[in-house]
Formats: structure tokens, sequence, C-alpha cells
């Protein structure tokens, strides 16, 4: 029987099994703050912060679509894996992380994110695009399980 608490440990164990594989081309970074949107569940504004040349902080302003159009905030942070994809041009990490989400609703949910993506970086030029999917376990009122994801594009500063 499938449970709840064995999807987030089968997870966990995914994330930290992709978190040892090495990063070997892992690209330096000149531009450290991206801003874009998001679509899809939910839609509105991302945001990207690198720490390091494979770890960075995303969040989102958002509305969920599919919660009768609530607020949706987003924080999160993420480990990429440069060796994941061979591109011919710019490059493409595979990302991963973990972080949390509060739905402003009548009944407001908050709950951990799990993130998986990739996200396109142009070699010469500061845009990115991502698709990414993120299982949620809401916490708060109730536990629940829940997923979001979406396309988007970011413009790095």
């Amino acid at each position: 029987m499938i449970t709840k608490k064995s999807i987030l440990y089968s997870l966990i164990l995914v994330i930290a099994v992709l978190m040892i594989q090495p990063d070997a081309q892992a690209q330096s970074r000149s531009s450290k703050v991206g801003l874009g949107v998001i679509l899809g569940e939910p839609t509105g504004l991302s945001f990207k912060a690198w720490t390091s040349s494979t770890n960075a902080f995303d969040g989102g302003l958002a509305w969920s679509f599919g919660h009768d159009s609530d607020l949706y905030v987003h924080a999160d942070y993420l480990w990429h894996n440069y060796s994941f994809f061979n591109v011919n041009e710019g490059s493409m990490p595979l990302y991963y992380g973990i972080g949390g989400r509060i739905l402003f609703a009548n009944d407001p949910r908050v709950g951990v994110r799990i993130p998986v993506g990739m996200e396109y970086e142009f070699e010469d030029s500061p845009v990115g695009i991502f698709f990414e999917l993120a299982p949620i376990l809401d916490l708060v009122p109730e536990t629940d399980f829940d997923l979001s994801g979406g396309v988007g594009l970011r413009y790095y500063f």
C-alpha cells in the first residue's frame, strides 16, 4: 500500500542520491539573480538567486488557479547537476531541492515542496527557460498531497 509517508521518504531518497552525483560541468555564473514568470500551477512571478555555481534559492509569488485563484508563495533551496543532460550549446542542469509553500485561501495551507526540474541556460544570453514539477506535502491545516509545476522564463541581472 502506497502512503503519503512512503512517497515523501522516496522523494527524499531520490534527492539524496542526486545530490551525491558530481557536478563536473558546473558553469561559472556572472549573473547571480534572475526574475521572470512561471506559467502553470501556479502562474505568476519567479525569482532565483544563485549562492554558488551549483546552488540557488528560488521563489514564487503567484496565483493558484486550481484553488479558486488564491495567492501562492513558495521558496526553495536548489542543487543543480550539470552532468545529467548533455547539450551542444549553453547548459541544461537538472535541479532538485526542498522548500515550502503557503497557499493563502479561505482554508490556508502550509506545506513542504520538493521541486525537480531543468533549466536551459543560453550560452551568450542572460535568459534561462525552465520546467519544473514540485510534489507538495501539506502539513497545515491537515496532511494532504498536492502537485505544482509549470514552465517559465527568467532574465538574469
